[in-house]
C-alpha cells in the first residue's frame, strides 16, 4: 500500500494509471444502470458529464463500493477494488465528496474534521483546512445544519482532503451553490490539479466548470461513456451539447457568435440588419423527459418537433426584452424608499421584521422578493417581476437548476434595480448565498445612497461581495435562520442605521452640482511604508 502521508506534492510515478475500470456492470434490480463502462484517469482530473439518470452518480458510488458490482473492473493503482468494503477503499487513498454533502447536522465543523482525521498523518491536516478554507475556520463551533449550502460543500470537500488521498472522487460539488462559491469550489479543483498531486474525478452538470477544471470530458449517454473528447472541444461544440447533453439554444437566447462574425463581414446598415434578422431553427433539447433508460433521441424527430424563428420576433423577445418591460414607479408619489430585498421563500420571517421597524419609523418601503421557486409572492415587488428583466427573460430564473436559477436572479435584480427611480436605500439579510445575490445591486447604486448587507459572511473578505462599492457589511452573529434573541437584536440595529442614514439624508440639502471637472487622487504608495 502506498505512503499517502507523502503523496501531497508532485503527483507519484506509477506504472498505470491511478484509475481503470472495464466492462463495469451495475444492476438495481432488472435495471441495467451500467452498461459495460470503460474509463481511464492517468493523472490529474477527468470530468464526466451527462444528463440526469445516465448513471454518474452509481458510477461514483460502485467505486466506493456503496453498490454492488454484477460484473467488471475497477482498479486503483493496479489493486482491484471490486468486491472491497467502503472503508477498505478508503484506505487505499481514495476520498469521496457525495452528492448532496451529506454531513451530519448535529456535529460541529471541528468534530466533522477531527472525526475524518482520525490518526493520520499527511500534508491535509486540520490547520491546512482551515488555511485553505478560512471561513470554516470562523464557523468551526457551529454544527452542520447550521451551515450555508456553499460552507456544507466546502466541509464535504475538506473532510475528504484530510484522508490525504491520491484520488478525489467528487459527485456533482457546484449543484445548487451560488455563482461566488462556485467559482471559489472551481479555483479549489484547479489548485488540486495544479498544486497538490490529487488526482479527481469529477461528476458535474456544469459544463462551464467541467471543461475549466480538466482537460479531458467523459460523457455518459443511457449507462455507458459514450466518448472521450478534449475540454475545449465539447465547450465550444454546442450541437454535441444539445444532441447529448441538453443544453442547447433556447428560443431566448442570443446567436450565435458566428452568426455575429458572419454578419460582420457584410457591410453597410442594411446588410447587417438583414443578415441578423434572417430566420433561424430552434429545437428543443429533449421532446420527452429523459431517464435513465432512455435511447438517443434520433435527428428526424428533433427536427420534426424544430420551429422556424423569424429574427424580428427574436429581435424584439430577445436584444430588447428588457425595454419591453413596463417600468413601475416604486411609489406613487414620487418619493424615495428603502428596498428590503431577499429570498423571501427562505428569508421571509427575517425581512419582514426589519421592514416593519422601518415602517414604523415612517421610512417607505418597498419589499423585494428574489425567491427562483417561482411561487406566488406577497412581496410588493414579487419574484416574476424581477425576473422579466433577465436578458433571455423569466424562463432563465424559474429553471429546474437552482445555482443557475440564482445566477439568473442575480442578473435580473442587477438589471432591475439599475432601471428604477426612487432607490432612497436597500437592506437586506442573508448567508453566503443571499448576499451573492444581493450585492451585485447594491454595487449598482450611486455613492451616497444607503446599502447594507446583514451577513453571515460579514466577518471574513468581504471584497468580492463590496468591491468598490459603499456597502456597509455588518456580521449577523447567529445564523439567518429564524427570530432569535440574538438576530432580533441584530436586524433591529440594522433597521436603526438605515432609518438613521435615511432621516439624515431628508433633512440634508442636496449638494449643488460642482462645475470642477473630476479629478481622481490616491494615496497608494505615498504614506505607505
Amino acid at each position: 500500500m502506498p505512503d499517502f502521508g507523502t503523496s501531497i506534492g508532485r503527483p507519484i510515478s506509477s506504472p498505470g494509471p491511478i484509475l481503470q475500470i472495464s466492462g463495469l456492470n451495475v444492476y438495481y434490480g432488472h435495471s441495467h444502470a451500467l452498461q459495460g463502462v470503460d474509463l481511464t484517469l492517468d493523472q490529474g482530473v477527468l470530468s464526466v458529464v451527462g444528463r440526469n439518470g445516465m448513471g454518474k452518480t452509481t458510477l461514483c458510488q460502485a467505486i466506493m463500493g456503496l453498490v454492488p458490482v454484477a460484473s467488471g473492473s475497477i482498479r486503483f493503482m493496479g489493486e482491484e477494488l471490486t468486491g472491497q468494503n467502503p472503508s477498505q477503499i478508503a484506505k487505499h487513498g481514495i476520498g469521496y465528496v457525495p452528492q448532496g454533502r451529506r454531513l451530519w447536522p448535529s456535529l460541529s465543523v471541528d468534530e466533522h474534521l477531527l472525526l475524518s482525521a482520525g490518526t493520520r498523518r499527511g500534508a491535509w491536516s486540520m490547520e491546512r483546512i482551515y488555511d485553505t478554507f478560512p471561513r470554516l475556520a470562523e464557523r468551526k463551533s457551529n454544527t452542520g445544519a447550521q451551515l450555508s449550502g456553499g460552507e456544507q460543500q466546502m466541509l464535504a470537500i475538506s473532510r475528504a482532503l484530510l484522508l490525504n488521498p491520491r484520488l478525489l472522487v467528487m459527485d456533482e460539488p457546484t449543484e445548487g451553490l451560488a455563482p461566488v462559491i462556485v467559482e471559489h469550489v472551481e479555483n479549489i479543483l484547479s489548485h488540486l490539479r495544479e498544486e497538490s498531486g490529487i488526482s479527481v474525478l469529477l461528476i458535474e452538470q456544469n459544463i462551464g466548470v467541467a471543461t475549466d477544471v480538466s482537460e479531458s470530458v467523459a460523457i455518459m449517454v443511457n449507462g455507458q461513456v459514450n466518448r472521450l473528447m478534449p475540454s475545449g472541444q465539447l465547450a465550444a461544440d454546442r450541437d454535441l451539447q444539445q444532441r447529448l447533453l441538453g443544453v442547447g439554444r433556447h428560443a431566448d437566447e442570443p446567436a450565435d457568435d458566428a452568426d455575429e462574425r458572419a454578419s460582420s463581414d457584410q457591410t453597410g446598415a442594411q446588410e447587417e440588419g438583414s443578415s441578423r434578422s434572417s430566420p433561424v431553427r430552434i429545437y428543443m433539447s429533449n421532446p420527452e423527459i429523459p431517464t435513465r433508460w432512455s435511447q438517443p433521441v434520433p435527428v428526424a424527430r428533433l427536427e420534426a418537433s424544430a420551429r422556424t424563428d423569424s429574427g424580428a420576433s427574436r429581435a424584439s423577445s430577445v436584444g430588447d426584452f428588457q425595454s419591453s418591460v413596463e417600468l413601475r414607479p416604486l411609489s406613487s408619489s414620487g418619493e424615495p424608499v428603502v428596498l428590503v430585498a431577499g429570498t423571501l421563500d427562505t428569508k421571509g420571517e427575517e425581512l419582514r421584521f426589519m421592514r416593519d421597524i422601518l415602517k414604523e419609523a415612517g421610512v417607505r418601503t418597498r419589499l423585494v422578493d428574489l425567491s427562483t421557486s417561482g411561487k406566488a409572492s406577497s412581496a410588493d415587488i414579487p419574484p416574476q417581476q424581477v425576473a422579466l428583466y433577465h436578458r433571455r427573460g423569466p424562463n432563465a430564473v424559474f429553471s429546474k437548476d437552482r445555482g443557475e436559477a440564482v445566477a439568473a436572479m442575480t442578473e435580473a435584480f442587477e438589471i432591475w434595480i439599475q432601471r428604477q427611480h426612487g432607490v432612497g436605500g436597500i437592506i437586506s439579510a442573508g448567508g453566503s448565498g443571499g448576499t451573492a445575490m444581493v450585492t451585485p445591486a447594491m454595487r449598482r447604486l450611486p455613492v451616497g445612497v444607503p446599502k447594507i448587507m446583514i451577513s453571515t459572511v460579514a466577518s471574513g473578505n468581504v471584497q468580492q461581495y463590496v468591491g468598490p462599492a459603499d456597502i456597509m457589511m455588518m456580521y449577523s452573529v447567529a445564523d439567518v435562520q429564524g427570530l432569535n434573541s440574538i438576530t432580533r437584536q441584530v436586524l433591529t440595529n440594522g433597521a436603526n442605521a438605515m432609518t438613521g442614514m435615511i432621516k439624515r439624508r431628508e433633512r440634508q440639502p442636496a449638494a449643488p452640482p460642482s462645475r470642477l471637472p473630476p479629478i481622481g487622487l490616491t494615496m497608494f504608495g505615498v504614506t505607505t511604508p
